[in-house]
């Protein structure tokens, strides 16, 4: 006998419900859908929410105000303290070099600079966003600082 041959686990093959085939199929007269109401029916659905004529939560709930949520911007954040450790005295500080550190997984992020830690180095940083606190910590170990988008 192969080791081989595959079988399926037991209950993964079903047989096909056959409904509506007479009283004697097992399946007949209401064809497994209970006895009257809204279900039974054909086309009888109800959607996701509905509480049987209530006024539904989502309908109950009062909406207010505004929110940022679709329009907000994600960033890769990367704090000086893993500046000071990845980059070397001189170097350049960009989304290519921060993806060849390590320190951000893609570029499908913009990247935004944190002033978390402090900084000994002279580096130049050219990022998409930098805070202050980053930015005059970068430019007193005298480096320079570029934001190409704000």
């Amino acid at each position: 006998m192969s080791e081989f041959i595959l079988n399926a686990p037991a209950g993964a093959n079903k047989k096909k419900k056959i409904v509506g085939r007479g009283s004697s199929s097992g399946r007949g007269t209401t064809a497994g859908r209970g006895n009257k109401g809204q279900q039974s029916r054909s086309g009888g659905k109800v959607y996701v929410g509905f509480e049987g004529g209530q006024m539904p939560l989502f309908r109950r709930i009062a909406h207010r105000g505004f929110s940022n949520y679709p329009f907000r911007k994600e960033y890769n954040i990367v704090n000086l303290c893993d500046l000071e450790v990845k980059f070397t005295d001189g170097e350049t500080v960009s989304k290519e070099t921060l993806v060849c550190k390590g320190l951000v997984n893609k570029l499908d992020k913009p990247v935004k600079i944190l002033g978390n830690g402090d900084i000994s180095k002279k580096l130049t940083v050219a990022v998409d966003k930098i805070s202050t606190s980053a930015k005059e910590k970068i430019e007193k170990a005298g480096g320079t600082v570029t934001v190409t988008n704000e």
